[in-house]
């Protein structure tokens, strides 16, 4: 893929005054969760709002909430998660892999939407200034299911148990042989890139998968796992000089911290889940500066 940065004809807003809000895993293709994006507004005209991912399947449901949500926030910064990757059968769009990902980044440039392609944003606003970082990942098997020790093996594990991530229909790696091998180029990418930015300028990385395996360890069918993220990056938030890490996909959302560094997994999830825990309480997190739980 090549990148060619966007360039911004108006001054980039600040947040100064705002806050620094997050959500993922809105999942509009559920009635229930659009009318929660359709109320959802900022305290501030300053707020930033980022989103980890999992908006939708659709691209013209992707276009419809990403675009409603720049209109409100002063900056919107969108990380792709698997379900805008996946190559859906009532999606109009029916472009697959990386000409996908493409395709959804040149329409989140259309919207105003910061991208993992675009230069990375600078918070002003309470705690700054820190560089907000969305990042495209994608996961490479390595958080194996227990007692795994090949990527085979662990697939095995996974189909003899019923639990299969539906990515590994519509999720397609094109023109990658396969999602690990996509996922460790993009690993490459990155790593280029996060080492190339000022050390002296904080980081909030953004991504949809947890950098670390441990925020896996709490889930009911470990043998998700492997659809969760890569050993690749388990050392990242030590490496970059990282202030937060904000993730979802897991439908977990809490607080956690790795090394001194916190880590904030902001999921709304699936209108099953939410309601039988009720819903996140506020449903956008301010994640940076870090508020203590209550």
């Amino acid at each position: 893929m090549t990148t060619e940065y966007r360039t911004n004809a108006e001054p980039e807003p600040t947040g100064a005054g705002g806050r620094l809000l997050a959500v993922s895993d809105l999942h509009i293709s559920y009635q229930e969760n659009r009318d929660l994006v359709e109320k959802l507004q900022p305290g501030s005209p300053d707020d930033w709002l980022i989103i980890a991912g999992d908006v939708g399947e659709l691209s013209t449901s992707i276009e419809w909430a990403l675009g409603l949500l720049a209109e409100r926030f002063a900056r919107v910064v969108w990380a792709p998660g698997n379900h805008e990757l996946w190559t859906h059968p009532d999606d109009p769009v029916q472009l697959r892999g990386v000409a996908r990902y493409e395709h959804l980044v040149q329409l989140c440039r259309g919207l105003g939407v910061v991208t993992p392609e675009d230069p990375y944003p600078v918070w002003q606003g309470a705690g700054g200034p820190v560089a907000v970082a969305p990042l495209f990942l994608l996961y490479d098997y390595s958080f194996r299911a227990p007692g795994a020790t090949t990527k085979e093996e662990s697939l095995a594990v996974a189909y003899e148990s019923g639990i299969v991530c539906a990515d590994e229909r519509m999720l397609h790696p094109d023109p990658f042989p396969d999602r690990d091998s996509w996922c460790r180029e993009r690993v490459r990418l990155t790593e280029q890139r996060l080492a190339a930015c000022d050390p002296d300028v904080p980081l909030v990385l953004v991504n949809h998968y947890p950098l670390v395996r441990q925020p896996t360890e709490i889930l009911w069918y470990p043998e998700f796992a492997q659809w969760c993220g890569t050993e690749l990056t388990a050392d990242w938030h030590r490496r970059f000089n990282t202030a937060a890490m904000i993730y979802g996909h897991l439908h977990i959302p809490r607080k956690t911290t790795y090394d001194g560094v916190p880590f904030e997994e902001v999921s709304l999830g699936y209108p099953r889940e939410w309601r039988r825990r009720g819903l996140p309480e506020p449903l956008l997190r301010e994640v940076f500066p870090r508020r203590a739980a209550g």
